[in-house]
């Protein structure tokens, strides 16, 4: 007969595939939607550094390198209820720069989206050199 551990070794996998086809059609279809109203946004903020934004940013937002010396100068500069969408070239950094955006006292919408193709697919933006 089927012992129980080969049953459940079955088990498993057939249901890791499912999870797994579950989780690649959510992902092709989370690509596949309309951008986002972009009426309230106060501004596109891209925190990567000025060689990355040199190969390809999107057409409209500003340049506020997380990593620069001054990057805490220019966020506190700006309207802290807007509402902003920020990218990078992952996630992680405008992830970081979210985080101080919340602490330094912002309270309108903080939109991370993630890197340059998912911040172009979100916003509608073009992506310009």
């Amino acid at each position: 007969g089927i012992r129980k551990e080969d049953y459940m070794s079955k088990f498993y996998k057939a249901l890791a595939a499912v999870l797994l086809s579950v989780f690649a059609l959510g992902s092709l279809s989370a690509c596949a939607t309309a951008p986002m109203d972009m009426s309230g946004v106060t501004a596109v903020i891209d925190v990567r550094t000025a060689d990355e934004w040199a190969t390809g940013h999107l057409d409209g937002a500003v340049n506020i390198d997380l990593q620069s010396a001054d990057f805490a100068t220019k966020i506190d500069a700006l309207d802290h209820a807007g509402n902003y969408v920020v990218y990078c070239h992952s996630g992680n950094r405008a992830g970081q720069a979210i985080d101080y955006m919340k602490k330094a006292g912002f309270t309108g919408s903080l939109e991370n989206a993630g890197g340059v193709a998912d911040a172009a697919g979100m916003t509608g933006m073009e992506v310009v050199q």
